[in-house]
C-alpha cells in the first residue's frame, strides 16, 4: 500500500537540514520500499503495510538514529490523500494554492482547540476542519495570520504538519506516478 510521509519542519530555514537523497537512503536502509520524495520539505512517498503509526514510529526514529534529529511524522495513504483532495472544502474561494493550507494532524482536534483556532481567522481568512485536517484559506497571505501562527506552531497540542494545496495535489501525483 502506498503511503504518504509528512516531516514536520524539514529544510525551512537553516534548521533540520536534510537532503532527500540522504534522506531516501536513511529510510531505505531502514527497510522502507519504493521510496520517492518531492522537492527539499520532507514530502515522501514509500510503499508499507505497516499501520501508520507504526510507519510514523520507525521513520521518526530512522531520522533520529541517522540525523540526529527528532521530527514529527504524519502519515496518511494514498487513498487519504485521494480523500483529502475530494473534499476541497475551500475549492471555491482559494484561488491561490500557494495560501491554501491542509494541516495533517496525527489526531483530531478537541471542541475547545477548534473553537481558539476559528476565533483566530481574520474576517477574510476561512477555516474548515475535516476530521484530522485542516483547511485554510489566506487570502492576505501568513506573514500577519494570527491562525496561521497557530496553525503552524506547536500550540495545538497534537502533532501536526502543513502543506500547499499545490503540494498537496502534487503529492498525490506523484503516489499515483
Amino acid at each position: 500500500m502506498l503511503q504518504i510521509l509528512l516531516l514536520r519542519g524539514i529544510n525551512l530555514g537553516a534548521h533540520k537540514r536534510i537532503s532527500m537523497l540522504e534522506l531516501r537512503r536513511a529510510l531505505e536502509r531502514e527497510g522502507f520500499a519504493d521510496i520517492r520524495t518531492y522537492l527539499q520539505s520532507g514530502n515522501v512517498v514509500v510503499s508499507s503495510d505497516a499501520p501508520a503509526d507504526e510507519l510514523a514510529a520507525q521513520a521518526r526514529q530512522a531520522l533520529a538514529r541517522r540525523f540526529g534529529l527528532d521530527v514529527d511524522v504524519i502519515v496518511r495513504t494514498r487513498d487519504e490523500l485521494a480523500e483529502v483532495i475530494a473534499r476541497d472544502p475551500l475549492g471555491d474561494v482559494a484561488v491561490n494554492p500557494k495560501r491554501y493550507q491542509v494541516s495533517f494532524l496525527a489526531r483530531e482536534l478537541d471542541a475547545a482547540a477548534l473553537r481558539q483556532l476559528s476565533a483566530l481567522a481574520a474576517p477574510s481568512e476561512r477555516l474548515v476542519v475535516i476530521g484530522r485536517e485542516l483547511y485554510a484559506w489566506h487570502p492576505d497571505g501568513v506573514a500577519r495570520s494570527r491562525l496561521w501562527a497557530r496553525l503552524a506552531g506547536r500550540q495545538l497540542g497534537v502533532s501536526a504538519t502543513a502543506r500547499n494545496w499545490t503540494t498537496v495535489t502534487s503529492l498525490l501525483a506523484l503516489a499515483d506516478a
